[in-house]
């Protein structure tokens, strides 16, 4: 929090001008290079050096050892089930308290009580703040 603020009044100068009125600093874009290609040419994206073998093939850019290589990329059959599971749409505790509790599968029954436990806290906690 505090370098926040920090980082946010480092940018504000008061102008000698006008006392009392904040300015915030403004950066230049940069110098452009003469003799140049300049227009749009220069700001496209650079092709790929990679080939469509080695993208197909590989995780590029997922190595995180000095020495190590990109690993390669598997068959959908050779990752873990739960794998295929995590972007999947979890009910909000407002949608599992509308449900009935005996009727809920096992995973939202702890989901369910996870979140309702969290509530609770932040509601406790909320009560003895305001004390």
């Amino acid at each position: 929090m505090a370098m926040n603020c920090i980082k946010s009044l480092r940018g504000i100068v008061i102008t000698k001008e006008a006392v009392g009125m904040v300015d915030r600093r403004a950066f230049s874009a940069g110098a452009k290079k003469k003799g140049g290609k300049g227009g749009a040419a220069a700001d496209a994206p650079k092709a790929s050096s990679l080939g469509k073998e080695v993208k197909s093939t590989t995780t590029v850019g997922a190595n995180i050892l000095k020495d190590g290589t990109d690993p390669k990329v598997l068959d959908d059959s050779e990752y873990p089930d739960w794998l295929w599971r995590l972007l999947d749409k979890r009910p909000a505790l407002s949608e599992l308290r509308r449900k009935n509790i005996e009727t809920l599968p096992f995973e939202d029954l702890k989901r369910f009580v996870k979140l309702d436990n969290r509530a609770r806290i932040k509601e406790n906690n909320f009560s003895k703040a305001k004390n």
